[in-house]
């Protein structure tokens, strides 16, 4: 027997009853501003985060595992407060590492046709039925993210968060790919494919960070955070606004 369809499934999808849509969607609207309310309310005292993503499936016995509570910890006794999706897995692992260093363990967790309850470790939880609107707090609050091992809702956030940079919406953050053996394929394809068809500028692939050290991660971080702390983040507006003249010639 088939779950009950989610919020996100009844927004995107067109099938069943035809019903007059003006009876229906300006009340998802509502629904989804609410959303955007309580997320910006719940979070409007996060000084500064870090985004942590990652499989679901990885467990306790996984190296990963391992690296994101210590990355996760580092980051949190350097003050950091820690974001993920509320799940298990790497987010798990990085929720309980915000813990053991003594910072704010924030999840944002989805609902998903499967229950997918918060982990023991999240200290601020906040329930969203859209996608979309969660990536925003993703993004609005955080300094950095850090990319472990993951499916395609891990990619899903990797390329948003560059895309992003690379338009210039945001200013450029640290993006940290942990696990150099896993990440390799891809940055091979993105080298030998995407770069040389020009499909991308030569400066994009430099947006990544790629490392199995969770020190180096977190050094990343507390360097680049301190770099923004100086100039307001204007170095980072004038690579983007650099970035984007060379692409426009």
């Amino acid at each position: 027997m088939r779950a009950a369809p989610t919020e996100d499934e009844k927004l995107l999808q067109q099938a069943g009853p035809r019903i007059d849509f003006t009876r229906t969607d300006p009340w998802r609207v509502m629904r989804i501003m609410g959303e955007v309310i309580e997320g910006f309310d719940t979070l409007a005292a996060v000084n500064k985060a870090v985004t942590i993503f990652g499989s679901a499936r990885i467990g306790p016995d996984d190296p990963h595992y391992d690296a994101a509570v210590e990355t996760a910890r580092l980051l949190a006794e350097a003050g950091f407060a820690i974001i993920t999706g509320a799940g298990p897995g790497i987010m798990e692992a990085g929720n309980k590492g915000a813990q053991l260093g003594g910072a704010r363990s924030i999840g944002c967790n989805i609902e998903l046709p499967f229950e997918q309850g918060a982990n023991p470790y999240v200290d601020t939880l906040i329930n969203f039925k859209y996608f979309f609107v969660r990536k925003t707090m993703f993004i609005k609050y955080s300094v950095a993210f850090v990319i472990f091992p993951g499916g395609f809702g891990t990619l899903d956030e990797l390329f948003e968060a560059l895309t992003l940079i690379q338009t210039g919406k945001i200013y450029r953050f640290p993006v940290i790919l942990f696990g150099r053996y896993y990440w390799a394929g891809l940055l091979r394809w993105l080298h030998a494919r995407v770069l040389s068809e020009g499909k991308i500028s030569d400066g994009d692939l430099d947006l990544m960070l790629v490392t199995d050290d969770p020190a180096e991660a977190a050094q990343a971080i507390i360097s680049a955070y301190k770099s923004i702390g100086k100039t307001g983040g204007d170095q980072y507006e004038e690579l983007t606004d650099q970035r984007i003249d060379g692409q426009k010639k």
